[in-house]
Formats: C-alpha cells, structure tokens, sequence
C-alpha cells in the first residue's frame, strides 16, 4: 500500500483563490509586476547555448556559484565556491540536507508556530518533531539548552530573520547564544534565509552561519528574483558536503543548466542590490498599509506582529475562535488567509491566522482588509 500524506494548506488555498476577484493574503509570493522581465529576458538570451542545453555539474554553474559567494561574502557571511551546492530552491537544499542526515526517529527542534513546508519535510523523513519555546525576540536559548539536553536532537531548524509565519527576526545576542550551543553539542543548525535582503527598517543581524561551522545556510532567488526559475543555494562545511553533493546526483543530477546560466548573466549585467531596494520600497508601503488597517479590521483583545522585514504579518484573535472556521466566509466575500493552526508541530493557537502583504498593491490591500473586516469583526 502507498504512503499516504497530508497535502499543503497553503497550496490548497491557493487554488481556491484563483478567481480574479479574490485578494489574497495565504500566499507568501512576490508581486509579479515587480519581476525584472526585460532583464531576465536578455540574461536569458545570452545563456541559451549548447553547453547550457547539456548536462551540468551536480555542485552547479561555477560562475553562479562564485557570484553567489561573493554576494554572502560581501553580506558578512564570508563563503568559497566550494562552500555552495546550488538547488532547486531553497526547499530541495533543505530535502537534501534531511536526507544526509536524518534516520528515522531522530529529533528535530522547531519553534513553534514554523514553516510549513519545513514540518512536512521532516514528518516524510519520519523524524520526531520537538518544538521549543520562543517569544517576540526568536527561539529562547535557555529553552534550547534544556530541550538540547533532554531530547539530545540532531537538527534545530530556523528562519532566524523574518520568519515564516510569525514575521520574528532573531536577536543578535540570542543568534551568538543557539551558535555557542550548537558548538558545545555538536548539533546542526538549519538557518533557513530566504527573507533576509528584504528589510524595512532596522540593522541587519548578523548570520547564524558566520558564527558556527555547525550551521548549514538555505538561500534563495525566489523572493528577490523570480520563484519560476527554481534557484537556491546551500552553504555547508567540507566535512558534508560531499554526502550533499551525492544525495543531491541522486535527486535530479542537477538544477537547471539553462537557469542557473541565465542567473549568472543576470546578476553580471545587472545591480541586484538595487533591485532588492525598489522590491523594499514597494514592499515597506505595502506592509504600513495592511499594519495600518488592522484596528479597523479586527476585534479588540487582537495582537499582531510589526515586522521589520519579509512578507508576514502573524495575528492571535481574542477568545476560542478557531480561524479555519472563517476561510469559507472569507472566500464568500472575496478575500482569504492562512489558518495558523498547520504551522504548529504540536498543539495548535487556532485563534491566529498568517496574512501575506507582498503580492497585492495598498489599494487592493486597503479594499482586502475591508473584506476581512466583516468577516473577523462579525
């Protein structure tokens, strides 16, 4: 008999919300008007070859590879080519880094509420999820060293700035604390970082990987370039990397030779930097907007997060609500969300919800929160 899994609330969603007419805040995409087409496009014309056409380096294009160092390098994170394994998307970085190193049973350490893609990752590998404690500021270190100590786990996961669902960003003081764990337990550190070039306000905080050989670094084109091209990179240790470079051939060989050519001659001819401060100036708008629309569209007693950064406002409802209960009201009145409960491991908060502010523009953000405003307020 086949396995059976649960599927992805989210990728439900998403198709429930396809009518024009919906505004949707489940996804978590980027605004489509702000891909850099005509840039692509000519970054695509120069990369289609022969050589590009033919098979290619499972570690991935050696240009791309050295751009993407120096981007870390230039980020604070120094890196090496030999230091990247390039993927799918950061999503397969982190299948393959489960695959090397999960048996059955092993321990997993999560916050909690998590990536949902992540939690689904690990219960296919049938690994034991165990979350540990967290508040506004990130994963709790005292906490951490007593789940570290009791449940003796091989991986922590993190989305240590602007996390996905929550909006949370780790604090630097606390990031030198999981780092000094993970050193004296000799644990692996997944920092999962496809958010952290899109921030609003405040000073970056330095990376998890600059501070522990112990930590294995996911990163991403999909949410400063274009998701469709499937690209994300893995920053990992000598002393792994080979048993990624393998799991890796026996998962697809390679990523895309033609788009990996085609980001490489993007990221020569164009100043991604200065791309990413435009998608931060559209997407700083974007977020005030739907902050300042929430009094208005929820009940008193409500608490939400205020990121600084990346594409999601987390909000608890007062009281018993259960939000799952809500979606089909919502997509009565043309306007959806994400239930938190499937980003929790454990016991779920279903009184709170995800809401994304990066794919639509203020004024349909304005009008959407309207909508949801008879829904949540009654």
């Amino acid at each position: 008999m086949p396995r059976t899994f649960a599927g992805s609330p989210v990728r439900d969603l998403l198709a429930l919300t396809s009518r024009p007419e919906v505004i949707s805040f489940a996804g978590g995409l980027p605004a489509p008007e702000l891909f850099d087409v005509e840039g692509l496009r000519t970054a695509f014309d120069q990369a289609l070859s022969r050589r590009t056409l033919q098979y290619a380096p499972t570690e991935g294009d050696p240009d791309l590879r050295g751009l993407i160092a120096d981007r870390l390098s230039t980020r604070g994170l120094p890196t090496a080519v030999e230091d990247l394994l390039v993927t799918s998307g950061s999503q397969q970085a982190l299948t393959l880094v489960v695959t090397a190193l999960l048996e059955p049973g092993a321990v997993v350490v999560v916050e909690e509420p998590t990536y949902l893609a992540a939690l689904q990752c690990f219960q296919l590998a049938d690994a034991r999820i165990v979350p540990v404690a967290s508040d506004e500021h990130g994963v709790v270190p005292a906490a951490l060293a007593d789940v570290i100590e009791r449940e003796r786990p091989e991986l922590l996961y993190l989305v240590p700035t602007f996390a996905n669902p929550t909006g949370r960003t780790l604090s630097a003081g606390r990031r030198a604390e999981v780092a000094a764990l993970a050193d004296r337990h000799g644990l692996w550190v997944v920092e999962d970082d496809p958010y952290g070039e899109l921030r609003y306000r405040g000073e970056p905080a330095p990376s998890l990987a600059s501070m522990s050989d112990r930590v294995l670094y996911l990163g991403s084109f999909s949410k400063v370039g274009a998701p469709g091209m499937r690209l994300g990179w893995l920053r990992a240790p000598a002393s792994i990397m080979r048993t990624l470079v393998i799991v890796k051939q026996a998962a697809d060989l390679h990523t895309s030779a033609i788009d990996q050519a085609a980001a490489a001659a993007y990221l020569k001819a164009n100043d991604l930097d200065e791309h990413i401060r435009g998608l931060c100036a559209a997407y700083r708008g974007r977020r005030d907007a739907m902050i300042g629309a929430l009094p208005s569209t929820t009940p008193a007693g409500t608490r939400w997060s205020d990121p600084d950064g990346g594409m999601f406002v987390w909000v608890a409802l007062p009281g018993e609500v259960d939000t799952s209960s809500l979606i089909t009201a919502a997509l009565a009145r043309d306007v959806a969300f994400v239930p938190g409960a499937p980003f929790y491991a454990t016991t779920p908060d279903r009184s709170t919800l995800r809401l994304s502010f990066t794919t639509n523009t203020v004024e349909e953000i304005v009008e959407g929160m309207r909508r949801l405003a008879t829904v949540l307020r009654g």
